[in-house]
């Protein structure tokens, strides 16, 4: 099985291009939107280490976002207890997919929090700043200040095309999206 990791910026459109590909997508932000809807435990764990700001369950999504505005120690204290269980999760879609050729993972901080492989093949997508900003404004819950949380604890995106196999210009435009993700699959195939 061949594991692609798609790497990019917040708001590079990292999912669209997972999705593309057409393989089975391990998606990690639907996966922690489920634990927060429907994991008890998971409630529990960030209830003990942040109790002024959880206090719901399912868990309010605006009372993550305040927990990591509020502090700069609390955005890491979540990672550290989310992760967990998306590894878990992950492991779970590896053993499900095991028969297929390919697998990609949509997984953000996927360098920073070594979830990677060594054998991973990974894709940075490239795209336009200002083309970015634009996208991420136009997201219902975007906030700023948090966007700039999560850019603080990322890698830069030198390093992480660097790391990269593969870099695929993400213009918003489906034609030379699909361009570039048949000639990365020719390659690898």
């Amino acid at each position: 099985m061949i594991r692609i990791g798609i790497l990019g910026n917040i708001g590079s459109g990292k999912s669209y291009v997972a999705k593309k590909f057409g393989y089975p997508v391990f998606d990690a932000d639907y996966e922690v939107s489920k634990l927060y809807k429907k994991d008890k435990k998971i409630f529990k764990k960030l209830k003990k280490k942040l109790p002024k700001q959880i206090s719901s369950f399912p868990i309010d999504k605006k009372e993550i976002t305040n927990a990591i505005l509020s502090n700069k120690f609390n955005l890491k204290k979540i990672i550290t207890i989310v992760h967990l269980e998306i590894r878990k999760a992950l492991k779970l879609f590896i053993i499900k997919n095991k028969n297929k050729k390919i697998v990609i993972l949509d997984i953000p901080l996927l360098l920073e929090n070594k979830i990677n492989n060594k054998n991973d093949i990974l894709v940075f997508v490239d795209s336009k700043k200002a083309e970015v900003e634009k996208r991420l404004k136009k997201r219902l819950n975007f906030n700023q200040k948090l966007i700039n949380k999560f850019k603080k604890i990322q890698f830069s995106s030198s390093y992480k095309k660097k790391k990269s196999n593969f870099i695929i210009k993400n213009n918003f435009r489906k034609k030379s999206l699909n361009k570039g993700i048949k000639k990365i699959l020719d390659k690898i195939l």
